[in-house]
Order: structure tokens, then sequence, then C-alpha cells
């Protein structure tokens, strides 16, 4: 009996620890690193939240039309050290920004941000943690 509740146990501590990683992606899988991009637009949305930030940036096509290109960054802390915070890009919100980043390996209209280019020109350079 205690060695199938320690085993019951034992499962659901590992079935817990999972979800954690699978919650963390891998960015690699999702983002392909060799395809580098740059975008200018007018920031839209800056969701300041863990594990990571996320940028809504609307951008003229080649036709003219307007497209909502999604930015993921890593996490809020990342940015305490190089003197840049939450304010900094809510005050960005429709402004022209532009980022270089990583394309998504699916298609999507999404990027993993390298380098981000505030509206009074300061540059910050996700490198090397996302690249």
């Amino acid at each position: 009996m205690t060695h199938s509740i320690l085993r019951t146990l034992a499962a659901g501590i590992v079935l817990s620890a999972a979800g954690a990683v699978w919650a963390h992606h891998n960015m690699s899988a999702l983002f392909d690193f060799d395809q580098r991009f740059t975008r200018t637009g007018v920031l839209t949305r800056a969701d300041w939240i863990n594990p990571h930030i996320y940028l809504a940036v609307d951008v003229k096509n080649d036709e003219g039309k307007m497209e909502r290109w999604s930015f993921e960054g890593p996490a809020p802390n990342f940015f305490r050290t190089r003197k840049i915070n939450k304010t900094d890009f809510e005050q960005a919100i429709g402004k022209t920004v532009t980022v270089e980043a990583s394309r998504a390996r699916d298609g999507s209209l999404k990027g993993l941000m390298r380098v981000f280019t505030l509206p009074d020109g300061r540059e910050i350079s996700l490198c090397p943690q996302n690249c």
C-alpha cells in the first residue's frame, strides 16, 4: 500500500514538472534563426508578462495593406539591466518602431525579436538571449 502511494506521488511530481517544461517552449523549434527580417511599423500593443513579452506591430506590406505582426521577446526581467522598463514600451504605443527578428517556422506573421528600436532611437539588442 505504501509503495503504491509513493509511486502515485512520484508520477504526479513527474507530470507536474513536464507541464512546466512544456510551458517554456524551445525557441529554435518555433523560430528559424537563419531567417532574419526587419519590419517597421506602428506599435499597437505591448504585453509585459512572464515568461516572455509580446509586441504587436502594424506594418504595411508590399501591396500597401496593413498586417499585424506579433513579436516575442525575453522575460521582462531581461530589460532591467538595460535600463528599459514597461513604461518605455507603453509610451511607444501608437508610434513607429523597428523590429529585427527571426521568422516563425510556420510562416505566420510572427517573429522572435533580436533588435528593437524605440521611437526615440534607442536600440535594444536582445542578443545573445534571442539569437
